[in-house]
């Protein structure tokens, strides 16, 4: 008896010893490789875009509408609550799609759903929301960038999204909006541990031919290189 119960206490420590470990080498690995940047392609700066944080989540924000796209034709302001026309931004972010569907709140988050989300269990969903104004702060960082660069970034973001039968970008019909003036779309990917949606925001900004960093899961990784590209212009 007394053999079985340190036997199963080794394993519960070996199985301990190892979820430390490998947390522990996932943040070093996050903070490395989050802080080895990805050079920034010279261009024209010809389109303005943001890059928008709300503290844990990234998304991409760009022109409602120009000459080289008008997203109204592929995100409809009727299939948001509030059917507002005179947004001039929208925001794209790529993440699990019962994370976004199932937690509007911190405080809705269970554990099959963060398990999920964690182990790529889950589909993916893109979460768009237009906006009126942007302002630059700590957690909205503006970017300029040139026509070629932005129909690269058009593609990427196209082709992150699942198509209906017509080519449109196919609505997830749901009540979870979180505002009046967002919707949901079902998206190409898995969320997991190496591939959240401040990854896919880093992949965008290199679609684009923007600074970036190597790898990051969390959105820190992002802002510290568009951060310090912005003080090394200053100087």
């Amino acid at each position: 008896m007394k053999s079985a119960v340190r036997k199963s206490a080794r394993i519960l420590l070996f199985i301990l010893i190892f979820l430390v470990g490998f947390v522990l080498l996932y943040l070093l690995a996050a903070w490395g490789l989050s802080r080895i940047a990805v050079a920034r392609e010279a261009g024209p700066e010809e389109v303005e875009i943001y890059l928008l944080s709300n503290g844990v989540h990234s998304d991409i924000v760009v022109p409602v509408a120009n000459e080289l796209r008008d997203w109204r034709s592929k995100v409809p302001v009727i299939h948001t609550r509030g059917k507002d026309s005179s947004a001039i931004w929208l925001a794209f972010g790529w993440g699990d799609k019962g994370f976004y569907l199932e937690t509007p709140t911190w405080n809705d988050l269970s554990f099959s759903t963060a398990f999920k989300a964690a182990f790529g269990l889950s589909s993916a969903a893109m979460h768009t929301t237009y906006y009126h104004y942007m302002q630059e702060g700590n957690d909205c960082k503006r970017i300029m960038i040139s026509k070629n660069q932005y129909e690269r970034l058009i593609r990427f973001i196209d082709e992150s999204f699942i198509t209906d039968a017509g080519g449109g970008f196919r609505l997830i019909p749901t009540n979870a909006n979180y505002g009046r003036n967002d919707a949901f779309y079902d998206a190409h990917g898995r969320y997991h541990l190496f591939h959240t949606c401040n990854t896919w925001t880093n992949n965008a900004l290199k679609a684009c031919g923007q600074l970036a960093c190597y790898w990051t899961p969390f959105d820190e990784g992002i802002f510290i290189s568009i951060i310090s590209d912005k003080k090394a212009g200053q100087c």
